[in-house]
């Protein structure tokens, strides 16, 4: 089962940003789903879904919003590497 959010904005907002109602929708949508995995409240895999899109292609489109794919500190990447 999946839970639809409505957001209300300017009809005039797409025209203003250059896209069509499709493209300003997908794209808010891929901003919410970055922002909460940026914010590590969601997995990439999650993220992806909220988006619509693949994991990979998820993770591959990051870099537009100034996200790193992987954000580790230099303690947790090192744990990795031990663990590994």
């Amino acid at each position: 089962m999946s839970l639809q959010l409505k957001i209300d904005y300017p009809e005039t907002l797409p025209d203003a940003l250059q896209q069509t109602q499709k493209q300003f929708e997908q794209e808010a949508k891929m901003a919410m789903a970055v922002k909460l995995f940026e914010m590590k409240r969601i997995s990439s895999g999650v993220a992806a879904q909220l988006a619509g899109i693949d994991r990979v292609s998820f993770l591959l489109n990051l870099h537009r919003y100034g996200v790193p794919i992987i954000d580790l500190t230099e303690e947790e990447l090192l744990t990795d590497l031990e663990n590994a």
